[in-house]
């Protein structure tokens, strides 16, 4: 019986780690795409801003536009936000896991070299 619960409370730590450990990962994947699309495709901060929503759109995440705010500063994007995903950490109890992120990314004026891709692939949805 001891064997038993010990599995039980095992089995519901891996879960735990599990699910939480995939939306970091998602999380993290969310950053890097944001700083690329900052770094090499944003002209301007609604132009950002929308990609942005795109970006957690891809990654079926809860990122309304009033979660975050976009800032330029010389040849640097400033972008900051927040958004809260509902996490199953135990099954059938979800909870409400806030995720913050800031990312700084900085603009090279240099002009891309002959055949450079102009445009960089898109993250690919999970």
């Amino acid at each position: 019986m001891k064997l038993l619960i010990k599995l039980a409370i095992t089995a519901l730590l891996a879960n735990a780690v599990f699910r939480v450990g995939t939306q970091y990962i998602t999380h993290y994947q969310f950053r890097d795409s944001i700083r690329e699309a900052a770094m090499y495709q944003a002209k301007s901060e609604d132009e950002l801003r929308e990609r942005i929503l795109e970006i957690a759109t891809t990654y079926d995440l809860p990122q309304a536009a009033a979660d975050f705010t976009v800032s330029r500063n010389g040849r640097q994007w400033i972008t900051t936000g927040t958004y809260t995903k509902k996490i199953e950490i135990v099954p059938t109890f979800p909870y409400d896991w806030k995720f913050d992120w800031d990312v700084d990314a900085f603009v090279s004026d240099a002009p891309l070299l002959p055949g450079a891709p102009t445009r960089f692939p898109q993250p690919k949805p999970r």
